[in-house]
C-alpha cells in the first residue's frame, strides 16, 4: 500500500515539477494524473494495491474539497466582480464534459459490439 501511495504522489510531484519548469498552463496534479495514466496504460492493468489506494482516496474525496471551499469564501469579492466569465466557463466546461463523455461512451459501445444489455426481445 505504501508503494502505491508513493507512486501516486510521485506522479503528482513530477506533474507539478514539469508544469512549473515548463510554464505550462495546466495544474500540476492534472499533469501528474496524465503521467500516472500513461504508466498504467503501458503496464496494461491497474495493480491491485494502486486500485485499493485510489479507492481509499476516492471514498474521502469530499475532504479534499475543503481547501477549495475556503479559497472560494476568502475570495468571494473577486468572484462577485467576475461572475459572468466564471459562470460562462463553468457552464461551457460542463457542457463540453457531457458532450465528450457521451461521444466516448457511444464509440466505446460501438467498439464492443453495441449494447450488451439487450436480450433480443421486441
Amino acid at each position: 500500500m505504501l508503494s502505491a501511495l508513493t507512486l501516486i504522489l510521485t506522479c503528482q510531484l513530477a506533474g507539478e515539477l514539469i508544469t512549473r519548469f515548463l510554464g505550462l498552463p495546466v495544474p500540476g496534479p492534472v499533469a501528474g494524473m496524465v503521467i500516472l495514466f500513461s504508466l498504467l496504460a503501458l503496464k496494461g492493468a491497474v495493480p491491485e494495491d494502486v486500485g485499493a489506494v485510489a479507492d481509499g482516496l476516492l471514498r474521502n474525496l469530499a475532504l479534499l474539497f475543503v481547501p477549495a471551499g475556503v479559497g472560494v469564501m476568502a475570495h468571494l469579492g473577486l468572484i462577485g466582480q467576475d461572475w459572468l466569465p466564471i459562470s460562462v466557463a463553468v457552464a461551457g466546461s460542463t457542457l463540453a464534459t457531457i458532450a465528450v463523455t457521451g461521444l466516448m461512451m457511444s464509440r466505446l459501445a460501438r467498439s464492443r459490439g453495441g449494447d450488451q444489455g439487450e436480450t433480443g426481445h421486441d
